[in-house]
């Protein structure tokens, strides 16, 4: 699979220490890293489909520091979609209305029909993708059909709605923004933690550095702003359980075997 992490301040925080242990992970997830950074309102993503300890580039990028106010980090171990850049996370894909959305995932899709049809349309091949291209199409009809009228709230039911759908049968360990608040689910037990402290919150799927780490809460959707829970969604019932024989057959579609 793959490892997320991510962070939400009030202000801004240094995290090279936190960010270096994060990418030291890359021995077991080498097949790519990415981070997006969110500052002042402008997004800056930076990608390679290479392995992160392997990475001039962002060898030189955490030797530089990191203070950052809102930001997520990807390191990837390909499951589903060839080791290249069109399938290097984030992704990115703006609505209607101009707002940029970013989602990372460490997951499976194992059975969705709503994500059948961007097969076709988008630019890798990964599952992953998918799941953005989906989230701001539906974004997209709320626009359409409410204009002016579509507020924060039901932006927020609708990422709700979206994680509620395809968490049956899959793994859907998320962090996603859309430029101004950062979204994080989980659907599998010991799958990805928290540490909360003075307006600052870190999201990890393995705890880093010291200080207090807890699960985060799962099958719900929560959302931050400057380091603060704003919003914590109803509970679902999508918890995935791994299956080996699940997983395999999985594999062996795609490497058409």
């Amino acid at each position: 699979m793959c490892e997320l992490f991510a962070v939400s301040a009030g202000e801004k925080v240094r995290v090279t220490g936190l960010l270096k242990e994060f990418f030291s992970h890359s021995l077991e997830h080498s097949n790519g890293w990415g981070i997006a950074v969110y500052d002042g309102g402008t997004q800056n993503v930076e990608r390679e489909p290479v392995r992160a300890s392997l990475s001039t580039y962002l060898k030189n990028r955490l030797e530089g520091g990191f203070e950052v106010s809102c930001m997520m980090a990807h390191i990837r171990k390909a499951t589903i979609g060839d080791v290249e850049y069109r399938n290097t996370h984030p992704f990115v894909k703006r609505d209607v209305s101009g707002r940029s959305w970013t989602l990372m995932h460490n997951g499976t899709i194992f059975e969705s029909g709503v994500l059948s049809p961007y097969l076709h349309h988008q630019n890798g091949n990964t599952d992953s993708e998918r799941i953005l291209l989906y989230l701001v199409d539906r974004i997209n009809e709320n626009l359409e059909d409410e204009l002016n009228s579509f507020d924060v709230n039901e932006r927020f039911q609708v990422a709700e709605d979206v994680v509620r759908i395809l968490s049956p049968g899959n793994k859907l360990n998320l962090v996603f923004s859309d430029g101004e608040y950062l979204y994080i689910h989980k659907n599998a037990a010991g799958t990805l933690y928290i540490r909360e402290e003075k307006g600052e919150a870190y999201f990890s799927t393995r705890p880093l550095g010291k200080g207090s780490w807890n699960e985060v809460p799962q099958n719900q959707l929560l959302i931050y702003k400057n380091g603060m829970r704003i919003y914590i969604g109803e509970k679902h019932n999508g918890t995935y359980v791994e299956n080996e024989e699940q997983i395999r057959m999985l594999y062996l579609g795609y490497s058409g075997l």
